[in-house]
C-alpha cells in the first residue's frame, strides 16, 4: 500500500535548475510551509563553497564521485571524504565547506529548510559561470548570503 505521504519529483525537464558559484543545483522538492526542501548538486572537478555557517542544520546524501567535506568540530576543523551512499550531517551554525578535488564531477543531494533554500535561489543564475565566478557573481552571493542569514567565514 502507498503512503498518502508519497511526493513524485518533477520530471528532469520541469525541475527549477540554476547555479551557484559553478555548482548545478535543482530543485526535487519544497513541501510549503514545511522544513523539507531537497536539492540535488552537481559539483564540477575543482569546485568548492566558502567556509560559511547558517542557522539552520543540512544533510547530504552523496549520489556520485568524492567529495571533501570540511566542518568545525570542539576539536578543530574535521576534514574527511565523502563518497557515493554517505550521509553527511551538518548541525546548525556548523562551519562547514565542501570542495572536489578529484577529476570528475560529484553529486548530492541536500536537505535543506527554507531559508537556505531561499537563498540558493536569490544567489543563483540561469546560466553556468563560463569560467572563476565574476565579481558581480560573486557580489550577488554574498548580498543573498546576508539576506538569509548565511555568514561567510573564508572565500
Amino acid at each position: 500500500m502507498m503512503s498518502n505521504s508519497f511526493v513524485k519529483a518533477p520530471a528532469q525537464a520541469s525541475a527549477k535548475v540554476f547555479f551557484v558559484l559553478g555548482d548545478r543545483i535543482e530543485r526535487r522538492a519544497r513541501l510549503q510551509g514545511a522544513w523539507l526542501n531537497i536539492f540535488d548538486i552537481t559539483v564540477p572537478a575543482g569546485s568548492r563553497t566558502p567556509l560559511h555557517r547558517h542557522a539552520s542544520p543540512e544533510v547530504f546524501r552523496i549520489i556520485e564521485g568524492r567529495l571533501t567535506i570540511r566542518r568545525a568540530t570542539e576539536k578543530g576543523i574535521d576534514e574527511f571524504e565523502a563518497t557515493a551512499g554517505d550521509i553527511v550531517r551538518i548541525e546548525a551554525n556548523q562551519p562547514h565547506a565542501y570542495s572536489n578535488t578529484g577529476p570528475e564531477a560529484a553529486v548530492f543531494s541536500a536537505i535543506v529548510d527554507s531559508d537556505m533554500a531561499d537563498f540558493l535561489e536569490a544567489a543563483g543564475s540561469q546560466e553556468p559561470p563560463k569560467a572563476v565566478p565574476s565579481k558581480e557573481t560573486m557580489e550577488r552571493m554574498k548580498a543573498a548570503a546576508n539576506a538569509h542569514g548565511i555568514t561567510i567565514l573564508a572565500a
